[in-house]
Order: C-alpha cells, then structure tokens, then sequence
C-alpha cells in the first residue's frame, strides 16, 4: 500500500460533524450516514460506497492518502466526494484535489437527492475552505443529475471549469426487452452466430450460468473469478487484481462490505462446474455496474465473455429493480461497444473554486502539459514495443 504523502497546502482536518464543510480523513466519516447518503444520492455512484472506499484507500496498492470533502446541512451529511491531493495521485505539490481512488471510473460526488444544488454549492465551499484552488474530477458523468447540479452550481458563481478529456463508453438502458434490444442491436444473424458457439460449447460438457449473490457465495465466486483472471492476459502482464497482495485484500473486502448490503453479485458461466467466464457487478439504487470480466482464453473460439455480456444484458433488463447500466468500460471497447448501445459522456473536468483565479488558470495549464507529456510517453513506449514484437 502506497504511504501517504504530507501536503503542504492542506489546512488542519477537521473532525467529521465539527464544521458544515470541511475535508476528513476517509477513516473518520461515519459509516452509517456515508451508507444513508450513498442511498439517497441524486446520482448513485457505487464507487464511492464507504465499503468501496474505505477499502480501496485503506488497502489497494495505490491507495494512500484518502480523504473526503463533507457538507452538512441541519446536521445531515448532505455532499460527500473521496479525494486525494495531487502530491499522491501526480506527486506535484500542488494545491489540488483530485477525485481519484484505486479502479474507480466514475467520479459523480454524491448529493442528496432532496436538495442537490444547495449539497453542491456546500460541496464547493468544502473544497475552497481545504485550501484548494483546483478541483480535479477525471471521470464525471457530464448529462448526469450530479455533474448537471455541479455545472448549474458553477455557472451561478461565474466559473467555467475546464474539460482536458472527453470521452463515451457503453451503457444500457435496462428498462427494455432483452431480446428485442439485443437483436437491434446487434442483428439476426450476429446473435444467431453467437447461438451457435452456444450450442458448441454444450457440445463439450454441462453449461450452465449461476449468480453469486449472498456473502460465502460472493467469496468462492470471486476466488474463482481471481484465478480466472490471472490466467489469462492480464495475468501475463501482471495487472490482475489478484497479482498485488493489496489489491486482492481491497478487492475481497469491498465484495464482502457490498455483498452485505446486497450491491454486489457475480455472475459466472461454468463449463462442467467449472468457471469459464466470470463477471463482477456492484449495483446501487436502479443501477448496477459492470465492474471487470474474466474469461478462459483457451476457450476464447467459443466468445465466453459475450456469451456471459449477453445472460446479463438479459437478467438486468428483467430485473425490476434496475433501469441502467453502467458497463465502466474503456472507450471504444471492442466487445461491450458492439452489445450495450447507449453511450456515457464521461469527462475528465477541472474547477477552479474562483471566478477568473489566474492560480487556477496556471494550474490547469500545467496539468494540460503533465497530460500531453505522458500521452507522448505512452505513444512512444508502444512505438518501441512494436518494432521489438516485429523483430521477434
């Protein structure tokens, strides 16, 4: 787990429950009005559930460092949003919050439902009175409840934040027919072609899909989808979630803390009761969250990650209880981007705390760089690794 870094911009922390707005530790909010108000939330945002949170700071392998901007209104929390300052998520000392937490990609502060713009407005008084003069939020849904609250908020004080990136990624609107929605989407002959590996995989033993919904179901379910995982390309390169010792803990912990409260479930395809795909979904109000897939590779002539996409497209849209869903994918995602039709505008938007703050604008011009900088990085570092590939 990454140590946490002092900041020299930080104002002494005030206790939770002491000021109307104020930044705690993560570790100091209490967790039964953190759960009320993650309940009641104007827009639901799973990732920012304490039993998320708390565990992602507290032990994935880049957490550290965890804080939360807090109002409250006649003695109610009423706006929450987990943060970090940019000395641990960029390792600049720069009088910004960033909304960053270990695999969270979504980043819609939660509000009360009742009152979201006054919940905003607070919000923002909470992040000024840190000390910050930038608030960094790199994945806010931009036509959803929270970030319209946010924007309305802004332009009453005279502030235009500032996107660096703007991106879609696949969604599904679960209030249809899953079949008429899936033959629309992707076409007769697709999904008959689908039906067929179906058919083959049946060929090869007993094929059957089983939902892991209470807390030791959940347990062994996620054990298998870890190894599953690890088995494959991201094993190869070491970015399972099972490959660091903390981001295993983080993980079982969230899965255990939500699956208490019913928001978390895994779904699984077995081949002879064995897991050939694994799919883990985090749910909070009427939408759930399609949070990572694993499938067996060697398998891969028979599609199990679509074959798995495709039950659940069918079990949310017939579960009452749900409307949305968030696939939390790349954008561009060649395989979700062809199932689930609408699109998400995610965008990474940073909001000065002043009108006309020339700090402010001198910070958004340095993270614009940081940005430019590491994405020239990254073309090169693909560049290389090609010709290497090719020489092979």
């Amino acid at each position: 787990m990454s140590a946490e870094i002092a900041d020299p911009f930080a104002a002494p922390l005030s206790v939770a429950g002491e000021a109307p707005s104020c930044l705690a530790s993560i570790e100091d909010v209490p967790v039964a009005e953190w759960e009320a108000l993650a309940d009641r939330a104007l827009e639901t945002n799973a990732f920012f559930d304490p039993a998320y949170s708390r565990a992602a700071f507290s032990l994935a392998a880049s957490g550290g460092g965890g804080k939360a901007l807090l109002a409250r209104a006649g003695g109610r929390l009423v706006a929450l949003l987990p943060v970090v300052w940019a000395s641990a998520a960029f390792r600049l000392p720069l009088p910004v919050l960033v909304a960053r937490q270990p695999y969270s990609p979504l980043t819609a502060p939660l509000l009360a439902a009742d009152e979201p713009l006054a919940a905003a407005e607070a919000l923002l008084d909470a992040v000024a009175a840190s000390g910050a003069r930038l608030l960094d939020l790199p994945a806010l849904p931009l036509d959803g409840a929270a970030g319209k609250a946010l924007l309305a908020v802004l332009e009453r004080r005279g502030i235009r934040p500032v996107c660096l990136e703007t991106h879609e990624r696949a969604a599904l609107d679960a209030s249809q027919d899953a079949e008429t929605y899936l033959r629309d989407a992707m076409g007769g002959k697709k999904l008959k072609e689908l039906r067929r590996l179906r058919n083959r995989l049946d060929d090869e033993g007993t094929v059957a899909f089983a939902l892991a919904r209470m807390p030791d179901e959940i347990a062994a379910a996620l054990e298998r989808f870890l190894v599953l995982e690890a088995s494959g390309w991201k094993g190869k390169s070491g970015t399972g979630l099972g490959q660091d010792a903390g981001d295993a803990a983080f993980v079982r912990a969230m899965a255990q803390g939500l699956g208490r409260r019913g928001a978390f479930e895994v779904l699984e395809l077995t081949l002879d009761g064995r897991a050939i795909a694994s799919g883990l979904v985090m749910r909070q109000g009427r939408t759930a969250f399609f949070f990572k897939i694993a499938y067996d590779e060697k398998l891969s002539r028979f599609s199990p990650g679509v074959q798995l996409t495709l039950e659940l497209t069918r079990q949310l849209c017939a579960d009452e209880m749900i409307t949305f869903a968030d696939s939390t994918a790349d954008a561009g995602h060649p395989m979700i981007d062809h199932i689930w039709r609408e699109r998400l505008r995610v965008a990474d938007m940073l909001v000065p705390l002043r009108a006309s703050d020339p700090l402010a604008g001198g910070l958004i011009l340095l993270l614009r760089l940081r940005r430019a900088a590491r994405e020239q990085a990254k073309r090169i570092f693909r560049h290389f690794k090609s010709l290497r590939e090719k020489r092979q």
